[in-house]
């Protein structure tokens, strides 16, 4: 019952609730499951932000937030940050990032810590995800902590997935290296008032034409300059464009599979203890007939 109750508060708008419950999921509280499974489908789209660190990522989700609040929208955002090495919480908060929206009621912003995970996401992002689609967001941004190749684990959850990055040299490379020119709707260069900014957005551009072919066009570059609010409108209009774009494909029924495929993984590996695991290889291996391949067989 706590848990209907929870979701009808959440359904409502209610931030605390929504809140509380992102808590107990990150924290497995037990019969969170049970809050899962009363989702009812969410129809909110959720926006990708990702890239290389350093691009500009939180200045430019910032001034999103602006324009989508002066146009009357409600925006959930989670900025996916990196963990802490001794405690695994987030190294970064969202009071000291975006701290003017802290106390805005039309903003829910939320800090995960990645935990360790090897993808640059949170390990509990898609079932936090789900719930969010449940409060009355008109738009979910998600910014991901910028881990090079492991950041196209944003697109097997967002709609629309931007990838911001700046006029550096040798940044052309890195984003061929990191996959990132598969995973794009939209390819921003953010900080476009430095020097050979418009070089770098031609030879992006040049990249992108053998890449993408026949649709070559439908992968906008945008030039922005985050913290002067230069580009945003451009980029927002894309974005609400590309997002009335996406539609049921193969590819999202795919993508359905990935998550479904990952929880299931999580749900049954959740008896493992790699602590114990080690425990075990520490008394076996000594004996001298350790195989790694019998050892798993049983577990």
């Amino acid at each position: 019952m706590v848990w209907q109750e929870l979701l009808q508060q959440i359904q409502q708008g209610d931030a605390k609730a929504l809140a509380r419950s992102i808590s107990l999921i990150e924290n497995e509280y037990e019969g969170y499951e049970s809050l899962l499974q009363s989702l009812p489908p969410g129809n909110t789209k959720i926006i990708g932000i990702t890239g290389p660190p350093g691009a500009g990522k939180s200045t430019l989700v910032d001034a999103l937030i602006n324009l989508l609040v002066s146009n009357g929208k409600k925006v959930g955002i989670l900025c996916i940050d990196p963990s802490s090495p001794f405690n695994l919480g987030a190294v970064l908060g969202d009071r000291i990032r975006m701290s003017n929206w802290y106390t805005n009621p039309h903003i829910f912003i939320r800090s995960l810590a990645t935990r360790g995970s090897l993808g640059g996401l949170h390990p509990k992002i898609i079932e936090i995800t789900d719930l969010m689609k449940a409060f009355p967001f008109d738009h979910i941004i998600i910014e991901t902590v910028g881990v090079g190749q492991s950041e196209i684990e944003i697109a097997g959850l967002a709609d629309v997935t931007v990838v911001v990055m700046v006029p550096e040299a040798g940044d052309e490379i890195q984003t061929m290296k990191a996959g990132l020119m598969e995973i794009a709707d939209v390819f921003v260069v953010n900080k476009a008032d430095r020097p050979d900014a418009e070089l770098f957005v031609n030879n992006l551009r040049l990249m992108l034409a053998p890449a993408f072919r026949s649709h070559y066009n439908e992968v906008p570059v945008i030039k922005t300059v985050a913290s002067q609010k230069e580009g945003i409108s451009e980029l927002l209009d894309i974005v609400l464009h590309q997002l009335q774009k996406a539609h049921l494909t193969d590819k999202k029924f795919w993508l359905l599979a990935d998550r479904a495929f990952y929880l299931i993984q999580q749900k049954r590996m959740k008896d493992i203890d790699k602590a114990v695991l080690k425990k075990e290889i520490e008394a076996l291996y000594p004996k001298g007939s350790f195989n790694l391949y019998k050892f798993i067989i049983d577990k």
